[in-house]
């Protein structure tokens, strides 16, 4: 009564090969991004990280740092996670291993 009859009308047939090579034209600039993204951001990023942990992992007691914060001071004790930084004569502080972000050359500090 209220509601009409629908009939359902065919689409024109495709050629099969013509629509996949749509799909893929239209998929190639996101695939394209990806693999920008990955040579101009991750990738430097990953390299970045395995420099900053193999330098981690080489500090040494008597080594002169830089820390994320600022602070400078010479590696007095070391811990798996913590060290002990030695930041004037007899004062000593514990840091993360982590925040370290530079080892100064030796005799840097005075």
């Amino acid at each position: 009564m209220f509601i009409s009859s629908a009939f359902a009308q065919t689409a024109p047939a495709a050629a099969a090969g013509g629509d996949m090579q749509s799909t893929l034209m239209s998929m190639l600039p996101l695939v394209l991004m990806f693999v920008v993204l990955y040579f101009v951001m991750i990738r430097p990023q990953m390299k970045k990280q395995k420099e900053h942990r193999a330098m981690i992992d080489g500090l040494a007691k008597g080594d002169e740092v830089v820390t994320s914060g600022g602070v400078v001071g010479k590696v007095a004790k070391m811990g798996d996670n913590y060290l002990g930084l030695e930041v004037a004569s007899g004062v000593e502080i514990q840091i993360q291993r982590s925040a370290v972000t530079l080892v100064l050359p030796k005799g840097s500090l005075k």
